[in-house]
Formats: structure tokens, C-alpha cells, sequence
């Protein structure tokens, strides 16, 4: 579709009424501000709770497993104690003494570890139920936090999203009006800048967008509306006070 011919200040005030509407958006984007990414962030966490809680529920069975296990080989090394002290009583030499009294000891020494390790495996479980309980009330802390980001989300986006889409149809229809040329001008400009402006009024003889001072000369031609100006400085597309006021008034923003 060809974009009719306009005079350099019906650009300029093209721009300037497109810049209203987007910095419009903008300010309806900011009210939301980091709430989708802190929404995403806390479900993340939870997950990733859920997650190390299982993972400390499974080692806590492997504990538990151990002590059984542990218990189950102390029983046996008792039970081949009293069979070898039995069987010293019918040995037929000090070879065969020596030998049984040999086993006696190791499985002594096997309940010795036995008796460690199933301490040990006490210790790791209760440091686990401390960790396990911290998850827990973590949990519940993020759950919490993430039931008043998604209310808090949801009103904003109640509250806006019918301004926000009769905004969004005038950015659309405003762009109409402008030049493929500018219109890209005005879209990387708006990228390179938090703020997305990349549109602005002269104020205090400086750029209203980095501030830069502007010479007399040079407020002098963006003064007459002749040609499309930009800042040295920041790239912006500058514009009079008095036209940025005129857009206003005649678009009603």
C-alpha cells in the first residue's frame, strides 16, 4: 500500500503522535514491570524444591536402608560369635583356637562398624529433616509469594489490557502515515533505549533525550519544520516544544 506524500512537518507530527502512543504502551509494559519474569522465576523455584525434596526423601530411605542392613549384620556377627566361641569349646589344638578366636575378632570389629556407620547414618538423617523441614517452610514461602504476583499480575493486566489494545490499533494505524525510511529509523532508535524514545522536544536548549545541548542554529532549523533532524549525540529525531504540544492537542493524547 503506497503512504502518501507529506510535508516534513506532517512527518514530524506523524512521529511525534506515533512516539505519544508507543511511550503510552510503554508506561502500561513498566506498570507491569518484572512481574511475568518473577511469576516464571518462583515456579521455577518451586520446581526446582519439589524437586531437591524428593531427592531428599530418597536419600533419607537410603539411610534408613542402611541402618536396617547395618542391624541385620550386627545380629549375624553375634549369631557366628556365640558359633565360634561354642565351637573353641571342642577344638583339638591351639592352631584351631587361634583360628576361631581370629574370627571372633573380625566379626567384633564388623559390629564395631556396624555400630559407626549406623550413627553416622542417624546423623545424615537428622541433618536431612533440618534441610527437609527448611524446603518445606521454603515451599510454602515461594507458594505464598506466587498466589500475590499472579493476583497483582492479573489486576494490572485487567486493569490496562483494554487501554493497552486501543493503543496498540493507534500505534498501528499511526505507522501508516510514515515513511518505510523513518519508520525504521524510529524503530532501531526506539531499541537502542530503554526508554523508547526516539522522538523528542527540544527543553532547556538541550536533546530531550541525552541532554546534549542543541546549538541556537540548529533549534532555529528544527524550529521551522523543514527538514527531519536528529541528534548528534543520541540519533534521536528532534522536534519544537510546540509541535509536540500541537500533536497533543489535535490528537487529544
Amino acid at each position: 500500500m503506497a503512504v502518501k506524500e507529506l510535508t516534513v512537518e506532517e512527518k514530524l507530527k506523524a512521529l511525534a503522535k506515533l512516539q505519544i502512543i508507543d511511550s503510552k504502551i510503554d508506561e502500561i509494559e513498566t506498570l507491569r514491570g518484572e512481574l511475568p519474569i518473577e511469576v516464571n522465576d518462583l515456579e521455577d523455584e518451586l520446581t526446582g524444591l519439589n524437586t531437591r525434596i524428593g531427592k531428599i526423601n530418597d536419600e533419607m530411605k537410603e539411610y534408613t536402608d542402611e541402618i536396617a542392613n547395618r542391624k541385620n549384620a550386627t545380629k549375624t556377627a553375634e549369631t557366628l560369635i556365640q558359633k565360634y566361641l561354642e565351637q573353641q569349646n571342642n577344638v583339638k589344638n591351639n592352631r584351631e583356637f587361634e583360628a576361631l578366636s581370629k574370627e571372633i575378632e573380625l566379626q567384633k570389629l564388623e559390629m564395631q562398624l556396624a555400630e559407626k556407620k549406623i550413627k553416622e547414618a542417624h546423623y545424615s538423617i537428622d541433618a536431612k529433616k533440618d534441610y527437609l523441614k527448611d524446603s518445606e517452610t521454603a515451599i510454602e514461602n515461594k507458594k505464598l509469594d506466587l498466589v500475590a504476583k499472579k493476583e497483582e499480575l492479573e489486576r494490572i493486566v485487567q486493569e490496562t489490557s483494554k487501554e493497552e489494545q486501543v493503543l496498540r490499533k493507534q500505534s498501528d494505524a499511526a505507522k501508516v502515515d510514515i515513511e518505510e525510511r523513518l519508520m525504521k529509523a524510529y524503530e532501531r532508535v526506539r531499541k537502542n533505549y530503554v526508554n523508547g524514545l526516539a522522538v523528542v522536544a527540544i527543553e532547556r536548549n538541550s536533546c530531550g533525550g541525552c541532554f546534549n545541548r542543541i546549538p541556537p542554529q540548529r533549534q532555529s532549523e528544527i524550529a521551522q519544520r523543514k527538514k527531519v533532524i536528529v541528534c548528534e549525540h543520541c540519533g534521536r529525531i528532534l522536534v519544537d516544544p510546540v509541535l509536540l504540544d500541537e500533536v497533543k492537542d489535535e490528537a487529544a493524547l
